[in-house]
């Protein structure tokens, strides 16, 4: 597993070129919707927003949504996006947590989408998004089950080779939420080194804050 961090800005301009990342975030924020009622008074942090796929398909259903990312090219192709669909209710904030920034604001549910992977503490990432969500609130994490290092033909920047439920549930108790759970949320066929066709399945794992 190679633990050097992956540049993001060097794929931005061509990350939504791929058809089987549009059809995972459409996926994930199906799971998502099904999973946790969003309501129009919701403000949302989305994080590791990337081109803001999962952002985008999200913001009809709530009053604001911030998009979080440590990749300026990411962000600035969702800017473009923003822009041109006029949607004011969207922002979008630069955070790189390696660097020492810092997540700040109150939100009433934090998603995440293929993120948690290349983050070497997730239980330290857990705990810091606890903070910002307000007494009540939810997150929702969608990522990789184990998949044996093979999801990545480049495996630079992967921190973990998927995740067993069991005990990352254990970590999102450890950071303080209660009540959580998962489910499948998509599956994605893709062709590893081997050349062959690989089924990867991608789980979303939500929790409350108490009160």
């Amino acid at each position: 597993m190679n633990t050097v961090k992956r540049d993001f800005n060097k794929v931005a301009r061509t990350w939504d070129e791929e058809p089987r990342r549009v059809k995972l975030a459409e996926q994930v924020s199906a799971a998502i919707l099904e999973a946790i009622p969003l309501e129009a008074h919701m403000d949302v942090l989305d994080f590791g927003c990337g081109t803001g796929l999962l952002t985008l398909a999200l913001q009809p259903f709530v009053h604001t949504i911030t998009g979080v990312d440590s990749s300026q090219g990411m962000l600035d192709i969702l800017n473009g996006k923003i822009s041109a669909q006029c949607l004011s209710h969207i922002q979008t904030r630069l955070v790189d947590l390696n660097a020492g920034d810092v997540l700040t604001g109150q939100y009433h549910l934090v998603v995440s989408s293929m993120t948690f992977h290349h983050v070497l503490d997730t239980g330290g990432l857990l705990k810091r998004l606890y903070d910002i969500i307000i007494p009540g609130g939810r997150i929702g994490i969608a990522d990789l089950d184990l998949d044996g290092g093979k999801f990545h033909s480049d495996n630079t920047g992967v921190f973990h080779p998927g995740f067993d439920r069991e005990h990352l549930r254990d970590v999102f108790t450890q950071a303080g939420f209660e009540k959580v759970h998962d489910r499948t949320a998509a599956t994605m066929q893709k062709p590893v080194a081997s050349g062959e066709e690989k089924s990867f399945s991608v789980f979303l794992m939500t929790g409350h804050k108490p009160l």
